[in-house]
């Protein structure tokens, strides 16, 4: 399994101005990589949020944990550090936080 906390981007533009979803509760930087990938990196705070997606995402879980249910399922999915999941193009996920949970979001 991959260790993701760990995870350490080198050569990249970090933009300052975070990106503020649900009243301060989703909060992400986003940092561009030296091949042109676009990431972002944040924290979500206790509580149960939907977003929806024009690209496919890969959500790698570095720091505590949640769980998903994607667009047109009903089925919960946890995941806690060290996991990650992916969401769909032109699709959407439900992610609950129990506790607090840190990301890092790749563009697929």
């Amino acid at each position: 399994m991959r260790n993701f906390s760990a995870m350490q981007f080198e050569n990249v533009t970090a933009l300052a101005e975070g990106n503020v979803y649900f009243d301060g509760k989703v909060i992400s930087h986003t940092i561009l990589l030296a091949d042109g990938a676009k990431k972002t990196l944040g924290v979500i705070l206790p509580g149960s949020y939907h977003f929806g997606t024009e690209a496919a995402e890969r959500m790698e879980i570095v720091g505590g944990a949640c769980s998903y249910v994607l667009d047109g399922s009903e089925e919960p999915n946890n995941v806690s550090k060290g996991e990650s999941f992916e969401v769909p193009a032109n699709s959407g996920f439900t992610i609950s936080v129990k506790d607090e949970c840190h990301y890092v979001c790749s563009f697929l």
